[in-house]
């Protein structure tokens, strides 16, 4: 930044780099009125403190610099003006609007906020996640996660063996004492959403079934998994 002078917002926001801090406060001890600026920017910085709690993203700072370039783009006059007592207030404002719009777009991060995650995804890291697993024996191994605040379940399988032919590995949700079908599955090494609202179920099971499944399991299930045993 070729004028030092346009470094007064940043300074007091701690927005600048060692080397920008280093030259700024060889020249703070020679200007004045950029030491008076600093000082009224930072109390009014402190009093966005008490009101704005919010952590700013990383391209604030070139926010912050970008608009204080346009705002001021001559150095402080020496000579008292009125100018000089409103100039802080202004520079002061910008950094509100821009504290503003951090506040306004700056959430804390949910699962679900982000759409960029699978629904498996938002199951698995959600904050009430509970999981059950079961070892399969040489069958392998099955583990069903559920959230209740996303009334969904998750089941992942790790080697289990394929279902025999003309057959499926079907997916339940018991509610009230009922099977409800939540899918199918073919075995192996899977993660699959199972269908349904989980929030409600006490558990869920693994059948086999005829290929394409079947309104009621057929079969004593494979795995029953019983939220209450949930950790």
């Amino acid at each position: 930044m070729s004028d030092i002078h346009k470094l007064t917002g940043a300074y007091a926001l701690d927005a600048v780099d060692d080397l920008e801090r280093a030259a700024f406060e060889r020249h703070l001890a020679e200007c004045e009125d950029c030491r008076d600026e600093v000082a009224s920017l930072r109390e009014t910085a402190a009093l966005l403190a008490d009101s704005v709690a919010v952590t700013p993203p990383p391209s604030l700072r070139a926010s912050v610099l970008t608009g204080i370039t346009h705002v001021r783009p001559l150095p402080p006059i020496v000579a008292p003006s009125r100018r000089a007592a409103w100039f802080p207030l202004l520079v002061a404002a910008s950094i509100v609007a821009v504290l503003g719009l951090a506040a306004a777009v700056w959430q804390p991060w949910t699962p679900s906020d982000n759409p960029s995650l699978t629904v498996a995804e938002q199951v698995l890291r959600a904050p009430d996640a509970q999981s059950v697993s079961i070892d399969l024996g040489d069958k392998g191994r099955a583990t069903v996660t559920r959230s209740k605040s996303l009334h969904k379940a998750v089941i992942r399988t790790e080697d289990m063996a394929p279902a025999p032919s003309g057959q499926t590995y079907q997916l339940w949700l018991q509610q009230r004492g009922d099977m409800v079908s939540a899918g199918l599955m073919e075995g192996g090494t899977e993660e699959i959403v199972l269908d349904g609202d989980a929030a409600t179920a006490s558990a869920a099971g693994v059948t086999i079934e005829p290929a394409g499944g079947s309104e009621k399991p057929n079969l004593p299930p494979v795995a029953l998994f019983d939220f209450s045993q949930a950790t």
